[in-house]
């Protein structure tokens, strides 16, 4: 019997570089030429086709010839059902002592006296991560009577190529940042009587302005793993009355929040410090410049002015009086306000169990070299060692190795979009570069590519990947 050659109308990549490879025609001793030889994946199989050149084999009435082809790719090997070519007393000796012929059902039979030219084989394989860079091979043998091996010719190839390319990850550990410093921030807006530095608690909105400052400092004075280093406070008056009132009226307030807060908590001598800003132009810029005041570009022109503040407020008050009296009522309370910042230091974490646990509880508290260290501690490619990536990338936004190593976890789970985005923010290291080629190898932009993985020669990944594109390339 001969089996029909077996054909896939439509073939299904997969988001890969696989096709076609001709082979040069080369004639082995053993009286065969291979023509034409291609390996494509279409989906979860590989479909293998040969030409096969039989035009000089010459099989004699008593022998039978076995031609075998199978895929190889280093030691890994996988034999294809054979094409056996049977003398006339051979032949008929098999099909009468054993149906199976000599390698089995799946063989293809041809009888010598029917021999074809050319033969077209194919074969649908189930797909296996290590046909990548795989090739076809072809050995003969020949027997006689009994089974009888008489003579076998070794495999002869390689025939075709397949492959795509697959890159080697490449994660890049952070610089030790020594000591995790970090600061919160924030805006009171503080009432005093007029023209008085005194801070009474229950006076307008202060019981709400002042528990401002409590709760930012109360989220991290209690954590066992913090150590507040300096508050800063830092007061503003808004710009009527005179300059020199003014700055002693924030000099004064700013003082007098610092007491209160000194007798709150009782801070070692040194820990709060204080700066103040007699009038906050700034501030008030910032609000005529979104208004839509009558007078607007002119104000704005006299506030960016070298004018002394007490000419400065006397002008606009004097000209632009119904917009001054809006700003008075709009604009200047927002000024008198002061900033605060809370600064603090949190401790090194070495076992990666409890970086673990904080990184679900409290991922701010990590240094980026933390996060690498758990990431060591996971599966690579598994969920949580995508998460640690992840979850570093975004507590540390615009750091290049936290952007760098998320771009590499979304290249392995294959978006490229997102790989994009954190490779904008990766920075210039040669490890960056080489991530950037994986990313347009994967998208068979083999020539970008190549431009990237040479400007990372000292990696040795990257040498790898261009042997993997002159691979692909002579296809």
């Amino acid at each position: 019997m001969k089996f029909p050659a077996l054909h896939i109308s439509a073939a299904i990549i997969l988001g890969l570089s696989a096709g076609t490879s001709a082979a040069e025609t080369r004639t082995i001793p053993v009286g065969v030429s291979v023509d034409h030889a291609s390996l494509q994946r279409h989906g979860d199989y590989m479909n293998v086709d040969l030409s096969l050149d039989l035009s000089k084999l010459r099989v004699e009435s008593n022998r039978a010839v076995l031609l075998t082809p199978s895929i190889i790719n280093g030691s890994d090997t996988l034999k294809l059902p054979a094409v056996g070519i049977y003398g006339r007393v051979r032949y008929y000796q098999y099909q009468r002592n054993n149906p199976g012929m000599i390698s089995g059902e799946d063989e293809t039979v041809i009888r010598a006296s029917e021999l074809p030219d050319s033969l077209h084989y194919s074969q649908i394989i189930p797909y296996a991560d290590w046909m990548n860079g795989s090739s076809v091979y072809l050995d003969r043998s020949d027997f006689g009577c009994c089974r009888k091996l008489l003579a076998e010719a070794p495999f002869e190839g390689p025939y075709g190529y397949f492959g795509y390319f697959t890159p080697k990850w490449v994660y890049v550990r952070p610089q030790g940042n020594g000591e995790k410093h970090r600061e919160l921030s924030g805006s009171a807006f503080i009432d005093f009587p007029v023209d008085q530095t005194v801070i009474y608690p229950e006076y307008r909105r202060n019981t709400t302005e002042l528990a401002k400052i409590q709760a930012t400092i109360d989220s991290v004075r209690g954590d066992g793993d913090v150590t507040i280093t300096r508050v800063w406070l830092k007061g503003f008056a808004s710009p009527e009355s005179p300059y020199s009132h003014n700055r002693d009226l924030a000099i004064g307030r700013t003082a007098a929040l610092k007491d209160y807060i000194q007798k709150l908590y009782r801070f070692d001598s040194g820990i709060i410090a204080t700066d103040f800003e007699p009038e906050d132009w700034a501030g008030l810029k910032k609000a005529v410049d979104g208004s839509n005041l009558p007078n607007r570009t002119e104000i704005l022109a006299l506030i960016d002015s070298d004018m002394e503040p007490d000419a400065k407020e006397a002008r606009i008050k004097k000209f632009y009086p119904e917009d001054y009296r809006f700003m008075l009522q709009t604009y200047y309370p927002a000024l008198r306000h002061t900033d605060y910042r809370i600064e603090y230091n949190i401790r090194t974490y070495s076992d990666v169990n409890e970086i673990r646990h904080i990184m679900k509880e409290q991922p701010q508290k990590l240094s980026l070299n933390e996060f690498y260290l758990l990431a060591q501690d996971c599966q690579p490619g598994s969920e949580e060692f995508n998460d640690v990536f992840e979850t570093a990338v975004r507590m540390y936004p615009s750091d290049p190795a936290a952007n760098l190593n998320a771009a590499v976890c979304a290249l392995e789970r294959g978006d490229l979009d997102h790989a994009a985005r954190f490779l904008d923010k990766a920075g210039t290291s040669e490890e960056a570069e080489y991530i950037r080629g994986v990313r347009e190898a994967l998208k068979g932009n083999y020539s970008a590519a190549r431009a990237y993985f040479e400007k990372s020669s000292s990696i040795p990944e990257a040498a790898d990947a261009i042997r993997q594109l002159d691979k692909l390339n002579a296809r």
